[in-house]
């Protein structure tokens, strides 16, 4: 009798855990990308925090000085750290032990996550194959998540070429920039559903940026004419969003990522921005947390 009674706590505990997973739901994370900064460390994580973000997504630092000035903004205003690295080298071996070197680096700061620009677009598959599983072995040893962004120049450029290694590779998972995919493939992708299908189910980050058919921007994506590419976007996403609560994943990450002149189109001969980069970040950043906000 003591025996069942102690099953039926066991039970009973078991249940209850598992009401509390489930009724936790899925808690998303937005982050705002810091390219285009030009405000101090400790001013532009005040500005961030301000606006409602949760972190901050950038390249290491190069100097120790500027590294410890991020580390104490970030934590003076409770804002989380995601990681962006890369590679360079003027041929593939250079290209790896960079990568590897920059990674060491870059999960001694302990981010959230790695973001990573991995290989050539004309690398072979073996080449980056090699790349993508030595972060995939890093990632098992630090614990830390590390995606690789679908970008053009890299392995993932474009979404036939990324479903391949998505399908001979199982530990690859994406950071998914889709907008890049718009532009090379120059449509919205109705032609490639299945390789798209099979990137959504295997992305951990997203980067909310909206693309086009000819850019990898829109210029202002409350504007009325990007209508069509922004609620295609928000479909992607949204199936994103749809497959982490059913898979019962507890965090998904999301970067503000338009990008400054040069990504922002600009007038000519003055070379002003048709837009500003902040008001079109914090636009995206508060209609997804509207969009996401019964999770």
């Amino acid at each position: 009798m003591k025996n069942l009674f102690r099953l039926l706590i066991i039970l009973v505990c078991q249940m209850n855990f598992l009401f509390a997973q489930t009724e936790k739901g899925l808690t998303i994370k937005y982050y705002c990308t810091n390219w285009g900064m030009t405000d101090s460390w400790a001013d532009f994580c005040k500005k961030v925090k301000a606006a409602g973000y949760d972190g901050v997504e950038t390249w290491l630092p190069s100097g120790q000085a500027e590294r410890t000035a991020m580390l104490k903004a970030l934590k003076e205003n409770g804002l989380s750290l995601g990681l962006l690295a890369g590679g360079g080298g003027s041929d593939f071996t250079a290209y790896m032990g960079s990568f590897e070197n920059n990674l060491k680096e870059v999960i001694k700061l302990k981010p959230d996550y790695i973001n990573c620009h991995t290989g050539k677009e004309y690398y072979s598959f073996e080449e980056n194959k090699k790349l993508i599983l030595l972060a995939s072995g890093m990632s098992k040893q630090s614990g830390i998540p590390i995606y690789h962004e679908t970008h053009r120049g890299r392995f993932s450029f474009a979404a036939n070429i990324t479903q391949e290694y998505l399908e001979k590779i199982p530990e690859l998972t994406l950071a998914l920039d889709i907008s890049h995919w718009c532009v090379v493939h120059e449509s919205l992708l109705s032609d490639q559903i299945e390789a798209v299908d099979l990137a959504l189910s295997r992305t951990g980050h997203i980067h909310t940026r909206v693309g086009h058919q000819q850019g990898a921007q829109v210029n202002d994506p409350a504007a009325p004419e990007w209508k069509a590419a922004l609620d295609q976007h928000l479909e992607w996403w949204d199936a994103i969003v749809d497959r982490h609560k059913k898979q019962g994943k507890s965090t998904l990450t999301m970067c503000m990522e338009f990008g400054p002149s040069g990504y922002m189109p600009t007038l000519p001969y003055t070379q002003q921005p048709v837009a500003d980069q902040w008001s079109v970040n914090k636009f995206m950043l508060d209609l997804l947390k509207k969009r996401y906000s019964s999770l």
